[in-house]
């Protein structure tokens, strides 16, 4: 069956198409080679906030008449030198040869590190080494926090954050999801300075202060992680432990407790093994740029998640589910990001299902449906953003691509296959069929959809006989919201009182006396926030409880607030990380005289100002409230 306009195959059994991916946001030519390992030896600097060192990776050609090794790499990554081992004829020694090489431009999240290959070291199938010799400093995949931007303010702090392409600002790559391979790293530290990465096994010399990490099986470069600090460690589980910074180490601990252990239980029930062996968790400065991240073996999650149990156990949980979708089956492209996130969420909810009920399943999903029609009301039923197989073009950041349709309209497209097949259980035993079939791979949609109707042939044959195609192609190219949704009248029981409430508060003259008998107090977070955002979406809000201070920076520039907005940055910038003040920068002080393109300084008096407010969608950005999502 022809699913989203590609049904031709090539040797393996592999769609043509995924044999010829194009990734627009890399600028490599991993098609030319096969990575087998690489090898990072870093320096962490934490006065000057550098790290050096250098990178050793072992390729094996695959193509006839290749001449350069193209990688990508970032303008904040300063290339010292290049050379390349080979093995030598008949038991000779290996050959160390200098090599040339160019940076080039690519886009403006990355460049391209274009590396010639003299005739002797391309011998098709035979493998090679390439040590690159480098220094990074402050690229969009590295935050170094001073002292008081971290939870304890007594030592600095570094961590990496290499999703969707900032990796290639880390180390130079292949910086795409469709290459794999495993990865090793020697990293040395001042003393006191406590080194974890995404590894399945690590070693400490104290001595040399040398952390050594390992990681065994094959991840895409962007779950490479790193984080160095004050950390100290408990253990909540037989392979689980988590890190933080000693100031929030036991509240950290109290709040998962030993629930850890049992969602990897559940998860392995439904989906088969856990393959990565350990499953650690490290609790990051409220700083970290997203809610969650899961590296293989080490979830970087942020601090401030510990205020909500409710929230703190749905983080989890999803990251959980990486380790199944997403990390052992990942998308080869950034174009189909649903593929992991939306069959994450989907076994993020078989999960809770499982441990929880369906009545919580299904308040969490409300909650999470209703945020995203918020979204599509902004963006208008046509928004190309809104596929599910999302093109971009050259030049533009994956990044932009990541808000709720990849993970909710991506949900709904996994729970309709679900339905298709009639037995919720028989579709847990598709996806572990998925898991098993395709582990430690990149894959396209093509390659799901094609197992999924070879699991389940009478769906295909039903098609036939029907003369009724399925609607694979409309939710994969389709603008807009989802076809369907899945049943979540086992709700009821807590999504009915917030709807009841909120229709008594939007009355032309509630009731204080009716509303008054609501004992909120014994509501989760997920109903308050649901009824809060449903009172939100009520059009107009009395004027006694919609005020300018809800919103934070977009909205207080939008109206008569501005000077308070601006009279706060100066209070707190110091406090900010680098990329954040120079993100409110720009929503403060967006003139021609200002050039946010520098590295943010400490502002001791306001730049040159328009004198009307400023309009946050005039460029037609979306505000960052507007479209956030769950990690």
């Amino acid at each position: 069956m022809e699913v989203g306009g590609l049904k031709s195959s090539c040797e393996g059994g592999r769609s043509l198409a995924h044999c010829r991916l194009v990734d627009v946001a890399s600028a490599s030519n991993f098609h030319s080679f096969k990575l087998r390992h690489f090898h990072l030896d870093l320096h962490l600097n934490f006065a000057v906030k550098r790290i050096t060192g250098w990178q050793v990776l072992e390729l094996t050609p695959v193509q006839p008449g290749v001449q350069s090794l193209i990688l990508d790499t970032h303008p904040s990554l300063l290339v010292h030198s290049v050379d390349c081992k080979v093995p030598g004829a008949s038991g000779a020694p290996d050959v160390v040869l200098s090599l040339t090489y160019r940076i080039e431009p690519f886009t403006d999240y990355g460049s391209s590190l274009n590396i010639s290959l003299p005739a002797a070291v391309i011998r098709p199938h035979r493998a090679f080494r390439v040590t690159i010799r480098y220094t990074t400093t402050d690229g969009p995949a590295i935050w170094w926090l001073d002292a008081e931007l971290t939870c304890g303010q007594t030592r600095p702090l570094v961590f990496t954050q290499g999703h969707s392409v900032c990796n290639r600002s880390f180390f130079p790559c292949f910086d795409t999801p469709a290459v794999k391979s495993t990865y090793s790293a020697t990293v040395r530290v001042p003393e006191g300075v406590t080194v974890l990465m995404s590894a399945s096994r690590s070693a400490y010399s104290k001595q040399d202060r040398v952390f050594q990490f390992s990681m065994e099986y094959p991840v895409p470069a962007y779950l490479v992680a790193l984080v160095a600090g004050d950390l100290q460690h408990a253990d909540i589980g037989p392979r689980s432990r988590v890190w933080a910074e000693p100031c929030i180490l036991t509240c950290a601990v109290s709040k998962l407790g030993g629930n850890v252990e049992r969602w990897l239980n559940v998860a392995e029930g439904l989906f088969g093994p856990y393959v990565w062996g350990r499953y650690d968790i490290v609790f990051l400065p409220p700083s970290f740029p997203i809610v969650a991240m899961e590296n293989p073996c080490l979830t970087f999650i942020i601090s401030s998640i510990l205020e909500s149990q409710e929230f703190l156990l749905i983080d989890v949980i999803h990251e959980i589910a990486h380790g199944w979708f997403g990390n052992a089956v990942t998308n080869a492209t950034w174009e189909e990001m649903w593929l992991s996130e939306g069959l994450a969420t989907y076994a993020q909810r078989r999960i809770t299902t499982e441990a929880y009920g369906d009545a919580f399943t299904c308040l969490e999903t409300v909650f999470r449906l209703d945020a995203l029609h918020r979204q599509m009301r902004l963006l208008g039923d046509n928004n190309p953003v809104s596929k599910l197989q999302a093109k971009f073009e050259p030049g533009v950041n994956p990044s932009s691509l990541m808000n709720l349709f990849t993970y909710e309209k991506g949900f709904c497209f996994v729970s309709y296959l679900s339905q298709l097949c009639g037995d919720i259980e028989r579709f847990d035993s598709f996806l572990r069929a998925y898991i098993e079939k395709f582990r430690f791979s990149s894959v396209i949609a093509q390659d799901l959809l094609d197992f999924f109707l070879g699991f389940f042939p009478e769906l295909k044959e039903s098609c036939v006989a029907q003369r009724e195609g399925l609607e694979f192609e409309r939710w994969l190219n389709g603008c807009g919201p989802p076809l369907c949704e899945p049943d979540l009248s086992a709700g009821k029981a807590l999504t009915g009182p917030v709807q009841h409430l909120c229709d008594l508060w939007g009355m032309d003259a509630p009731e204080p006396q009716v509303i008054s008998t609501f004992d909120l107090s014994s509501w989760s977070t997920f109903q308050t926030v649901l009824f809060l955002d449903r009172l939100l979406d009520r059009s107009p809000l009395p004027q006694g409880i919609k005020n300018p201070f809800l919103p934070l920076y977009e909205d207080l520039c939008g109206g008569v607030m501005k000077c308070f907005a601006v009279e706060v940055f100066y209070q707190t910038q110091a406090r900010l990380h680098p990329n954040l003040r120079r993100t409110l920068q720009q929503i403060l002080f967006q003139s021609s005289a200002f050039n946010t393109s520098t590295a943010p300084s400490l502002l001791t008096s306001p730049p040159s100002a328009p004198s009307s407010p400023t309009d946050p969608t005039a460029n037609g950005t979306i505000a960052l409230r507007d479209v956030n999502v769950s990690a």
